[in-house]
């Protein structure tokens, strides 16, 4: 199992709920809906659905939810593998 903390992020918005994350990714022209329990950076993304996430240049922009901490809005850069496997299942 993966580990956000091992990934270089940045916290774009924090205690967010699903529906703000959706509106706020939808934003970018490039964007997909997953379902939860899709795994990128061997991670569980778990949510509402649909669970939006957004590429950004060779950044993936996601909401992660931390059990007892909320959803955060996250941006991973260098992320060039998952937004391939990402844009692979469209």
């Amino acid at each position: 199992m993966g580990c956000l903390e091992s990934l270089p992020y940045e916290v774009l918005m924090s205690k967010i709920s699903f529906k703000e994350a959706r509106e706020f990714l939808s934003r970018y022209p490039e964007k997909y809906d997953v379902a939860p329990g899709y795994r990128m950076f061997d991670l569980n993304i778990i949510g509402v659905p649909p669970i939006r996430v957004a590429v950004d240049g060779d950044s993936l922009i996601f909401p992660y939810t931390k059990p007892c901490h909320g959803t955060f809005l996250i941006r991973v850069p260098n992320a060039t593998d998952e937004i391939a496997r990402l844009r692979g299942r469209a």
